[in-house]
């Protein structure tokens, strides 16, 4: 397996500002172990203090605290109280749309303990609502796939009169879709299909859902940026990769990526951050259409991205720690970019490696190969093996539950 590399930037780094992660995933411990391993102490509020992800031992403390879900002026009194218990100002870095809302939405009351990039309320609601972030580029001019809002299934049917198949059918707010129904998007090759999609996903009293054209091309095509932008929105550090596999499949996260310069997803991404004034760590994902030779912008995530630990420099920089050098006044080196570099979320690539193969796109050799330049793993790591383990001991669960349900039919 692959070694842990030490950052040559730790040995002149200030440390003693902490930091408290806003909830727990794979995403999150690769903060913990990023900051960690410089010295910083790294606090997590968790759902579920035994989760694999909460068992790092870069974790200074994890308090069990669903942010999620909690009542948001609990939640500013309990990390106010933290921040007290803390004894010194700490920095806030929250890793899900909800809870960079949440911060920017209380970012008045959360200055007395917390320190974090200035952002709008309505700027984050624009950036992770995927119709207004769609008016919105192109508005500024950043290219986008062809998208409709229906508002009802009469404007799903006279959609049909001009439609082209396959077409994408997902949410404005996937995450809210997702707790509804299982998913946060589908591909629909007909009209029969999409219509009977649209019965099943649409709630009729919020509608929420949108049809957006399929751009053709593999998983190689989808294109990731993650950068650091200052108070001035210039970007600090900027990185560039693309999807290998994802999960779910075809339409899901990074399971498997390869860190590649782009200079013409680099050069949008700089130019589309700095005419909103945006401020932070920012994931943003692309995709390539051969059709025009464009790269047309899919999803804005206007915060760390559990995909953050794909993209490291030669010296181990990353957008946690670019972050945490410019919050607490102090330079950000030049970014040299690992060209090649490979990170893998192990258990969503076990899946998706049998789906992607039980559809004949995946063969023995290729497989294989495409572990060729592999750096990094979400769960495993040399020196913190726990969180794998544990990682390891669930998806084995999952799995029994599995062959037991196929071996006994209902």
């Amino acid at each position: 397996m692959w070694a842990v590399k030490r950052a040559r930037t730790a040995s002149w780094v200030d440390v003693s500002v902490p930091v408290v992660v806003l909830k727990t995933h794979h995403g999150s411990l690769g903060i913990a172990r990023s900051l960690g391993r410089l010295g910083v102490s790294v606090y997590a509020l968790t759902a579920k203090r035994n989760a694999p992800e909460a068992l790092s031992r870069h974790w200074r403390q994890c308090y069990e605290w669903d942010m999620e879900n909690a009542p948001e002026q609990q939640s500013v009194d309990y990390l106010l109280e933290l921040g007290r218990r803390l004894g010194r100002h700490a920095i806030l870095i929250p890793v899900s749309d909800r809870t960079t809302l949440f911060v920017a939405e209380h970012a008045g009351a959360l200055r007395e303990r917390f320190i974090f990039p200035s952002l709008s309320p309505d700027l984050v609601r624009t950036l992770t609502s995927k119709k207004q972030m769609h008016r919105l580029a192109r508005k500024l001019g950043v290219p986008t796939a062809q998208t409709s809002f229906p508002q009802s299934r009469d404007d799903v049917i006279a959609f049909l009169t001009k439609a082209v198949f396959p077409v994408m059918l997902k949410a404005n707010d996937g995450a809210l879709l997702q707790a509804r129904t299982g998913c946060k998007m589908v591909i629909v090759r007909n009209e029969q299909e999409l219509l009977a999609q649209y019965d099943r996903l649409e709630d009729p009293e919020h509608p929420d859902l949108m049809l957006q054209e399929y751009i053709p091309g593999g998983d190689d095509t989808v294109w990731m940026f993650n950068g650091y932008f200052n108070a001035a929105s210039d970007c600090l550090a900027g990185f560039t990769g693309k999807k290998i596999r994802q999960n779910p499949v075809y339409t899901g996260s990074t399971s498997l990526g390869i860190c590649l310069r782009n200079d013409e997803v680099d050069r949008t991404t700089r130019e589309f951050m700095k005419a909103v004034g945006y401020q932070g760590i920012l994931d943003i994902g692309y995709r390539y259409d051969a059709r025009d030779g464009k790269y047309k912008v899919l999803d804005v995530n206007p915060r760390i991205g559990a995909t953050f630990r794909l993209f490291v420099d030669t010296n181990g920089l990353d957008v946690a720690r670019a972050l945490y050098l410019d919050l607490t006044g102090q330079a950000v080196p030049r970014v040299a970019s690992t060209e090649g570099r490979k990170w893998i979320v192990e258990d969503r690539d076990v899946e998706s490696c049998y789906k992607y193969w039980r559809d004949g796109k995946l063969g023995f050799r290729e497989w294989l190969c495409s572990f060729r330049g592999l750096r990094e793993g979400a769960w495993f790591a040399c020196d913190d093996p726990r969180p794998f383990y544990a990682m390891c001991l669930r998806l084995f669960a999952t799995l029994w539950r599995w062959a037991t349900r196929s071996s006994n039919p209902a």
